[in-house]
């Protein structure tokens, strides 16, 4: 008895169950091409660039709201920063977008 419970307990992980699910095509109508999204970079020189426009990072949070005054707030933000900056650069940044009032904010990475 105790041998078939050690066999049981040893496949019982290993066996999935997996029920067939039919998913709905999507439509093939155009695709929505005027997806709003803010970008930010952060150079490795501290220049902070949001829609191609450049500031200097300790005037980012001033320049971030001038920035966004009247825009929608589920707009979403994504950061890319150069991977050599200080971790305490990334994170003001951050802040600042999230004190503004932005929610949706991603760090973007190449991994």
């Amino acid at each position: 008895m105790l041998v078939l419970l050690a066999i049981l307990m040893v496949t019982a992980p290993s066996i999935e169950f997996e029920e067939p699910i039919n998913l709905p095509t999507g439509s093939k109508s155009k695709q929505v091409s005027d997806f709003k999204k803010i970008d930010i970079f952060i150079t490795k020189d501290r220049i902070v660039i949001i829609n191609k426009k450049k500031y200097e990072i300790n005037n980012f949070p001033d320049s971030f709201l001038l920035f966004v005054n009247g825009k929608d707030k589920n707009t979403p933000v994504h950061i890319r920063a150069d991977k050599t900056l200080q971790y305490d650069d990334i994170i003001f940044v951050l802040k600042s977008v999230k004190e503004s009032g932005f929610f949706k904010v991603a760090l973007v990475t190449d991994g």
